[in-house]
């Protein structure tokens, strides 16, 4: 066993790219990007079959699922406090495209930058959105500190209620 996850219900990054019709490379991007979860065995990554089914049929993993969790809630203190939700997160953006000048980070910094460019309906959209640029553009948030440590820890109990429930059986 690896961490609670049965070895036997691993796949190799080729046999994913097999599955998926890809090159391993492009496997092994998918994981890096977050788009495609994954566990390291050894020096190796593996992913949960249960994982690449819920890409293959569309669906979010669990753990895009719950970062949609706390950015709803990030969007309701949106709503409840435009002015101050965007300077923060208008001051980390700043921050992280200082930190991140290039590279995948620094792209999806600039699509956040253009998100907010456009505008306060935008930004919630993308913040509670299951399509895939939202699912990419949450990787690299910067709504860090716009929820407080209690805010998070409800959040993330409710989600874990939820997703047991929702897959229980």
């Amino acid at each position: 066993m690896t961490g609670g996850i049965v070895e036997s219900d691993l796949l190799t990054t080729g046999k994913v790219a097999e599955l998926l019709g890809v090159s391993r490379q492009h496997v092994v991007d998918l994981c890096e990007r977050g788009l495609l979860p994954y566990v390291k065995v050894g020096s190796h990554r593996r992913v949960r079959r249960e994982d690449l089914d819920q890409m293959l049929a569309g669906r979010l993993t669990r753990d895009q699922e719950r970062a949609v969790w706390l950015h709803r809630v990030v969007a309701a203190k949106l709503v409840l406090d435009p002015d101050g939700v965007m300077d923060k997160a208008q001051s980390n953006l700043e921050h992280l495209q200082q930190v991140h000048p290039r590279g995948m980070a620094a792209h999806w910094l600039l699509r956040w930058r253009r998100t907010f460019d456009r505008g306060l309906d935008a930004v919630l959209e993308t913040l509670t959105s299951s399509a895939p640029h939202a699912v990419e553009l949450r990787q690299n948030s910067p709504f860090a500190g716009v929820l407080t440590d209690e805010e998070r820890l409800r959040a993330l109990e409710n989600f874990r209620r939820h997703w047991r429930r929702a897959h229980a059986a």
